[in-house]
């Protein structure tokens, strides 16, 4: 049996090799804190959910299968929550009772495989008993397909059977073993045989003529006969225990990859209710072709600013429909950076098969996630700051394909504003002549000034609301860049709160 949740035709592998910029992901887009809201200190749906937000998918009939079997998770998330339970149920009863591992011989290996296959056996029916009760309720792929199987599979006649033969092989009237005379007179070519059918009644069996059989008994003290007696037994059942012991490894790793592959969806539902509480809008994506350049939505958001302050928070409605850049300017504390975080986060979220913070949202797949954050100082003074922006940039570019997702926070600003704007300038210009799409918060206003004026349709300008009075709405409105980043307005928030806000002269990035 195969679970198939995550993929339609394969299964789910949480130790995929994950992108070469993981920790770059996880430090810029704060995604440890999405992660921990999936898994509510869980470290199992923490290491599954990072594994499945980070390693996306790259086809949108992928992210619409995931999607569906969410959907009925989020529809019916007592049954799902009980199904998840069975196989930590299961683990904890085969670690707390199963000596098996601890035992190398026939007879040893077929009692604890017994011993499994009665635990194995009491969960399959329980599942059994969920699809037969609530199958009816789920309408995705994959869960049709899941409780299919089940039904399919786990049939009366099926457990009838199963109970059967883990009576026979109890071989509670003994064991019946067939051999021959090898080299030597030496015991050849064991093979366990099932008993003779009793088909008389009990007084025929008592009073009626037996065969002359030839027999012997061990003495009980002969340790060496009692020795001899267990390994042509062990010869005997040697088939039979590998067999039992094959199946139960069969029914565990399938409730093992039960477990992972809703682990996926129950982090999906935690986060789900976690935001859902905080009245924060969610959406499921349309995931667009990899070659194809959509970005629309309305209402994104950062969920992880959402959930650290615990509090629904702006969204934006933007639509870069046909877009290869976008360049966003405007007041500082606008917002800017948020903005950018939710990107890559809903990016990534989409890629994965969630939900998007959002109230509607649709996108083109992208061959990965790249960040370009700034970063502190380096404490070491191993390298200048301008240094070690361009080293990180040079990583990036060699991971880099077509059909990329860039996202640039106030790049290679260290510098003067003039040999910032033109590396910035080259590199944007080179990823988008690579197909790779960009977004660039920035405030070097001469390089957001060059973009701007170079007027090409695929550009698109964004900026940072502000209104008169200095106040910050945190929205992001379509807008040519401006000279001035309103520094002034943080100053005063800060050194002066009880000043009135005067309009500032233009200024330039290098004195904001």
């Amino acid at each position: 049996m195969k679970v198939y949740l995550m993929f339609e035709d394969r299964d789910f592998d949480p130790d995929q090799p994950l992108p070469v910029n993981e920790h770059d992901l996880s430090q810029d887009l704060e995604l440890d804190t999405l992660l921990h809201a999936m898994a509510l200190g869980d470290k199992f749906l923490y290491y599954i959910g990072r594994s499945a937000v980070l390693a996306g998918l790259n086809e949108p009939d992928e992210i619409r299968y995931r999607q569906d079997v969410l959907r009925d998770c989020l529809k019916n998330p007592e049954v799902v929550r009980a199904i998840y339970r069975m196989p930590i149920e299961a683990d904890k009863s085969k670690r707390s009772h199963w000596l098996g591992i601890f035992t190398r011989t026939p007879s040893g290996v077929l009692s604890s495989s017994l011993d499994l296959m009665r635990l194995f056996v009491g969960f399959l029916r329980q599942l059994k008993s969920i699809a037969d009760e609530h199958g009816g309720k789920f309408e995705s792929a994959g869960f049709r397909a899941f409780f299919a199987t089940l039904q399919r599979e786990l049939s009366d006649d099926y457990f009838e059977v199963v109970e059967a033969q883990l009576k026979q092989l109890s071989f509670r009237d003994g064991v019946l073993i067939s051999a021959e005379l090898g080299r030597g007179n030496e015991g050849h070519n064991y093979v366990l045989r099932l008993p003779n059918e009793r088909n008389r009644g009990w007084l025929k069996e008592v009073f009626s003529k037996r065969p002359p059989v030839y027999s012997f008994r061990v003495h009980p003290r002969d340790d060496a006969g009692s020795r001899a007696l267990s390994e042509i037994k062990d010869r005997g059942i040697n088939l039979a225990a590998n067999a039992l012991a094959q199946a139960s490894d069969h029914i565990d790793s399938y409730l093992k990859m039960l477990q992972i592959e809703l682990a996926f969806y129950i982090g999906c539902m935690n986060l789900h209710e976690q935001l859902d509480r905080l009245d924060a809008p969610l959406a499921f994506p349309v995931p667009e072709r990899m070659t194809e350049r959509a970005h629309t939505f309305r209402g994104l958001y950062d969920p992880c600013l959402a959930l650290t302050i615990g509090k629904n928070i702006v969204g934006n409605d933007v639509n870069a429909q046909g877009q290869s850049l976008v360049v966003i300017t405007g007041a500082n504390q606008g917002g800017k950076s948020t903005f950018l975080r939710s990107i890559g986060l809903a990016q990534l979220m989409m890629q994965a098969g969630m939900f998007v913070p959002a109230a509607g949202f649709r996108a083109n797949l992208s061959a990965g996630v790249f960040t370009h954050f700034k970063r502190k100082e380096d404490a070491s003074m191993t390298s200048g700051k301008l240094d070690e922006e361009l080293g990180r940039m040079s990583d990036i570019v060699d991971s880099l394909s077509p059909g990329a997702l860039m996202l640039f926070n106030e790049s290679f600003a260290a510098t003067n504003e003039r040999e910032g704007s033109e590396i910035a300038g080259q590199i944007t210009r080179a990823l988008v002549e690579k197909q790779v799409k960009v977004f660039f918060v920035t405030h070097m206003y001469e390089f957001a000034r060059t973009c701007y004026e170079r007027g090409t349709p695929d550009t698109l300008f964004l900026r940072a609301e502000r209104k008169p009075d200095g106040t910050r709405t945190f929205k992001l409105l379509p807008g040519e860049p401006l000279s001035t980043s309103h520094g002034k307005d943080v100053y005063r928030a800060v050194f002066d709160e009880q000043a009135n806000p005067v309009e500032e002269a233009p200024v330039t990035s290098e004195q904001a």
